[in-house]
């Protein structure tokens, strides 16, 4: 049986490839944060997660001197366990983002690693549904973009293949939301789904009002309308509405998304790898949501989520946004549209040496034991 006997922890800093803006924040900094578990038979993984500016040195620090520590020994392949000790262990800053942002390092280490000791694929090994799913873009659908760009550049995602785009929702009013999505809406015609987020920027009356707006644009979906503990609100506006309401960003545990949706609060999940604590309470969460015939379409990450939405079979969407290219040598494909799980043991992603030595925050830090 093999024991872990070593864990390495990095961070790397990487700025965003375009210039992101929503209704409440822009993306300054993704804040890589990065986990290495070693064994004693000589196999490992690597695993990572992320903040969009703030909080890096924190999930480094609980990682150093709380988690990290606790994994010398272990068996690896009791993920399950390892999860919910780790996660006790720190219960009293549990349920919040920073523990489960560091969670989230350690289990996609730890997933990483079987995947690999297996020769299997994640997408594999954690279930083999579906090998493509289909490909939306965020990339050029940011707040600050003026309509004319954002109609330029939703057609060249068009005619680049990808079947959806999203944009962002949350001007000042409800006038210059509907003027920028008609005028996307006339342009790529009605075969295109157009999705839409306000990133918890309205009140539950606003968001009404605005959903009744938008649902003649027939939009797949509208993403957090409400801020994301006001899960009867959330019910209030779905009643009131036939556009999809999509919820999950920033959400960080299991239990939330069972609220959500014993109160009828959302139509799609989104769960982020990263946020809710890693691939063991993802695939949770997905398969939660299939058992209640809901689709599950994360945020973000899509290098990795591409192999957790080919896992289940509930899942409808990947979200593109590259941002590992600089760190990596391994690419997503898409092919008709569809994103395309790799083949390649383990998470699929392949991490380019060189660039994270170059560009790491600190020299990184390693337990033994």
């Amino acid at each position: 049986m093999a024991k872990i006997d070593q864990v390495e922890i990095a961070q790397i800093d990487i700025a965003p490839k375009v210039r992101r803006t929503d209704a409440i924040q822009s993306f300054v900094t993704q804040e890589t944060v990065m986990v290495t578990v070693r064994c004693d038979d000589g196999s490992s993984g690597t695993g990572y997660t992320y903040t969009i500016g703030t909080g890096g040195s924190s999930i480094v620090a609980l990682l150093n001197d709380h988690l990290a520590p606790r994994l010398i020994g272990r068996d690896p392949q009791q993920y399950e366990a390892i999860w919910r000790d780790l996660f006790f262990h720190t219960h009293a800053t549990a349920v919040g983002a920073i523990t489960s942002l560091s969670l989230a390092a350690i289990d996609t280490a730890l997933w990483d690693r079987n995947a690999r000791a297996a020769g299997l694929p994640l997408w594999k090994l954690a279930g083999g549904a579906q090998q493509r799913v289909p490909v939306y873009t965020t990339e050029g659908g940011w707040l600050h973009i003026e309509p004319a760009q954002l109609v330029e550049q939703t057609l060249a995602a068009k005619a680049d293949g990808f079947l959806g785009a999203k944009i962002k929702v949350g001007k000042p009013h409800v006038a210059q939301d509907i003027a920028r999505l008609s005028a996307v809406r006339e342009a790529v015609g009605a075969d295109f789904e157009l999705m839409v987020d306000a990133n918890q920027s309205f009140t539950v009356a606003e968001a009404i009002r605005r959903a009744r707006q938008y649902a003649p644009l027939d939009l797949a979906w509208f993403e957090e309308p409400l801020p994301a503990e006001h899960v009867r609100a959330h019910a209030q506006l779905l009643a009131s509405t036939s556009v999809p309401i999509a919820v999950g960003e920033s959400m960080y545990h299991l239990s939330q998304f069972a609220e959500y949706i014993q109160q009828g609060a959302c139509s799609i999940v989104q769960a982020d790898v990263a946020r809710v604590g890693g691939i063991t309470p993802w695939l949770k969460i997905a398969h939660l949501a299939e058992a209640h015939n809901i689709a599950m379409c994360p945020h973000f990450l899509m290098e990795l989520h591409v192999s957790l939405c080919a896992a289940v079979p509930n899942a409808r969407w990947v979200e593109y946004i590259p941002q590992l290219d600089d760190l990596t040598t391994s690419r997503l494909r898409i092919e008709d549209g569809h994103a395309v799980a790799p083949e390649t043991p383990g998470l699929g992603i392949e991490w380019d040496a060189d660039q994270l030595k170059a560009r790491r925050k600190f020299t990184p830090l390693v337990l033994r034991g």
